[in-house]
C-alpha cells in the first residue's frame, strides 16, 4: 500500500482536532499494525506509528474506526487540564524549585516526589479500562458524523481489533481489548450484558 494517499485519507476521516494534534509516520518495521505511543507533556505533536504493509489487510471501514479511535485516545490525554493531579504536578514543581533556589535538599526531594506521583497517577488514568473505553464511544460518535450508523461503527471497531489481534499473530485478545469488545459488542446491540462500572475503574 502506497502510504501517501492512505494518509491523506485518513487525515480527512479524522476530526478537526485530530488533525491539528496527531501526525501519521509509516513505519513498515513496527510489528503492530498500529501504535501509538503516550505521549509526553511536551511534545507538539501526537505521533501515530502505521504499518502500511500490514494495515492494508484490513477493511476500509476498520481502518476509519481504527485511526478514529487512536486520535480519540490520544486527544483524551490532558496533560494541563485543572485538576487535581495536574494541581499536584504543578504545586510540586514550583516548590521543587523554590526550594532548589533556597538549597533545601529535603524540600525538593518531598517537592520532586509530589510531582512524580501525580504524574503516574495522570499516566494510569490515561491507560485505565475508562479511558480505553471513552476513546472507543469518542471514535464512534465521529463515526457518526462520517455516515456511519452507532451499530455499524461499533461492529467494525470489534472486527477491527480481533483483525488486528489476528495480523500481529497473536493468539488471544489481552485484558482490555476484552474489556472493550464487550462493550462494543452491547452498543452494536450483539449483547445485552454490557461491562461492569467495577472493570471499568481498572
Amino acid at each position: 500500500m502506497n502510504p501517501e494517499p492512505e494518509i491523506r485519507r485518513l487525515l480527512d476521516v479524522m476530526p478537526a482536532s485530530g488533525r491539528m494534534l496527531t501526525k501519521i509516520v509509516s513505519k513498515p518495521q513496527q510489528p503492530q499494525v498500529i501504535d501509538s505511543p503516550f505521549p509526553q507533556p511536551w511534545a507538539q505533536d501526537r505521533t501515530i506509528y502505521i504499518n502500511f504493509d500490514l494495515w492494508r489487510r484490513l477493511s476500509q471501514p476498520q481502518r476509519d474506526l481504527l485511526i478514529l479511535r487512536t486520535v480519540s485516545w490520544l486527544i483524551g490525554i490532558k496533560w494541563f487540564k485543572p485538576d487535581i493531579y495536574q494541581g499536584v504536578t504543578l504545586a510540586g514543581v514550583l516548590g521543587a524549585m523554590v526550594e532548589l533556589v533556597q538549597g533545601d535538599a529535603v524540600g525538593v526531594v518531598v517537592a520532586g516526589g509530589m510531582s512524580a506521583i501525580a504524574l503516574s497517577q495522570i499516566f494510569r488514568n490515561s491507560r485505565s479500562s475508562q479511558s480505553q473505553l471513552d476513546a472507543d464511544e469518542a471514535a464512534i460518535k465521529v463515526a457518526i458524523r462520517r455516515g456511519y450508523s452507532e451499530a455499524e461503527a461499533a461492529q467494525q471497531m470489534l472486527s477491527a481489533i480481533e483483525s488486528v489481534a489476528n495480523i500481529e499473530g497473536r493468539l488471544s485478545l489481552n485484558f482490555t481489548e476484552l474489556i472493550r469488545c464487550q462493550n462494543l459488542r452491547a452498543i452494536a446491540g450483539l449483547s445485552a450484558v454490557g461491562v461492569p462500572e467495577s472493570i471499568k475503574q481498572e
